[in-house]
């Protein structure tokens, strides 16, 4: 009885093994062509990501690199450094307090218009590390573009949500921002050209939602034609 215990054990932790190896390569750009298409697909991705939370996918790729085994392209590999590790730690638990706090979510956005959009310019090129200096640039211009679109997408809708006077949907947009954030990440590791579907979608519906804010805010401030 013993002996098939550990027959039993044995073929579990075997089992265990052969699924950790079935999901490791999904996370491991070693096992993956990297070629030119794959490294643009993962560029824009991390350009998307930096808009929307750029602390947690600084933690994410660095935890990754470090305790994950990933092996990660070109100059990420600084982002699994412990310094950056910890202070992307702290940032990101303060992101998600602030993002929930009504008023304080559109000044944190504003004063991160600063931030992420370089951050996601100099992390996209960063995946380029090891191409040239003129696919380098390509790819800090479209992260940056993509990051820039997806900030003001999010900074838009949060002001225009502080506009109510109760907390609920304030909180409510910031979870599904999280959620969006780690749906996204998970499909731009698994499923690249899935994640690139959906990043279409997404860009076709900033940038409408975008347009609607602009006027709206230009109706805001339009000077009112004086009473007869």
């Amino acid at each position: 009885m013993d002996g098939l215990s550990d027959l039993g054990g044995l073929s579990g932790l075997s089992g265990l093994g052969a699924a950790l190896q079935g999901i490791t390569p999904l996370l491991d750009w070693r096992e993956l062509p990297l070629d030119l298409a794959s490294l643009a697909a993962l560029a824009a991705g991390i350009g998307w990501a930096s808009g929307l939370r750029l602390y947690a996918l600084v933690f994410a790729l660095g935890a990754l690199g470090r305790f994950g085994g990933v092996q990660l392209p070109g100059g990420l590999e600084v982002l699994s450094h412990p310094l950056v590790l910890g202070l992307s730690a702290l940032m990101l638990v303060t992101e998600f307090f602030a993002d929930k706090l009504p008023w304080l979510d559109s000044l944190w956005d504003a004063l991160h218009t600063f931030i992420r959009i370089p951050a996601g310019a100099a992390l996209a090129a960063a995946v380029m590390g090891d191409q040239g200096g003129a696919v380098q640039v390509a790819a800090a211009l479209a992260g940056g573009t993509l990051a820039a679109g997806t900030h003001l997408a999010k900074a838009g809708a949060r002001a225009a949500i502080n506009t109510s006077p109760e907390p609920a949907s304030n909180i409510g947009a910031s979870l599904g921002e999280d959620a969006l954030f780690l749906g996204g990440l998970w499909t731009l590791l698994h499923h690249p050209l899935c994640f690139l579907a959906g990043l279409a979608v997404f860009l076709l519906l900033a940038l409408a939602l975008i347009v609607m804010l602009w006027r709206f805010i230009r109706r805001l401030f339009r000077p009112r034609p004086a009473a007869a």
